[in-house]
């Protein structure tokens, strides 16, 4: 009984340290984009990086606009202190082309992709659509 009682006890601390650990890494930029999703609903703002503008790509490893956008915005993500990039994968893993009917994709209502969301360091929402797309671009050309 007390066996079970400390199994209990150390799984349920490993799994409140789980989930701290993973609130805090979402809240800190790492060396490489946090990329979210994979098809499934998500809360952009239990994304945000803390004290930084945080960019949000909906993207799909089927698609070539977003692929040719993965490396920009690696080097965006990389070389701006400022800047966050998390990737929003909007496929879901057995979908072997562009998954517009995955849940993140119709919780979004996404036409096209890639689309990106912009939230300033105050996490709120600056830009989105065409307007966002312009700026991430706007910063990529100045890199």
């Amino acid at each position: 009984m007390v066996f079970k009682k400390f199994a209990l006890s150390l799984v349920l601390g490993c799994s409140v340290l789980t989930v701290t650990a993973l609130a805090q890494g979402r809240s800190t930029k790492g060396e490489k984009p946090l990329s979210i999703s994979q098809g499934q609903k998500v809360e952009l703002t239990d994304f945000l990086i803390k004290d930084r503008t945080t960019i949000f790509d909906f993207t799909s490893e089927y698609c070539p606009p977003c692929r040719a956008y993965a490396d920009p915005l690696y080097q965006l993500h990389r070389r701006r202190n400022d800047l966050a990039v998390v990737k929003v994968d909007i496929n879901r893993p057995e979908v072997h082309r562009i998954d517009w009917q995955s849940p993140v994709a119709e919780q979004y209502e996404l036409r096209a992709i890639p689309y990106f969301k912009i939230y300033g360091p105050d996490g709120k929402l600056i830009a989105e659509g065409l307007a966002a797309r312009q700026m991430v671009d706007s910063w990529i050309d100045a890199l």
